[in-house]
């Protein structure tokens, strides 16, 4: 399974990023940064591959100043995958 984080190196814009890609019907979560990040708060958006482009378009319209990249995660077989879009 492919998953997508939105890395941000503020916990409050974070969480405010959470909710807008919700209201907006985009299923998103907060998770722990993954530690093979080494940036930002402790505190990443996680969602769907499928639904990235319109969750770009979200975020971009958030003028988030603390937003760091999107990542790629992927578990294969129990292990997790992590790299930079």
């Amino acid at each position: 399974m492919t998953e997508i984080l939105a890395v941000f190196r503020s916990r409050s814009q974070a969480i405010d990023c959470n909710s807008r890609l919700n209201k907006y019907g985009i299923n998103a979560a907060l998770i722990n940064t993954p530690k093979e990040a080494n940036i930002g708060c402790g505190l990443s958006v996680k969602f769907a591959e499928n639904v990235l482009n319109r969750a770009k378009i979200l975020i971009k319209s958030g003028n988030y100043s603390a937003f760091y990249g999107y990542y790629v995660m992927k578990n294969v077989y129990g292990r997790a995958f992590f790299g930079r879009i």
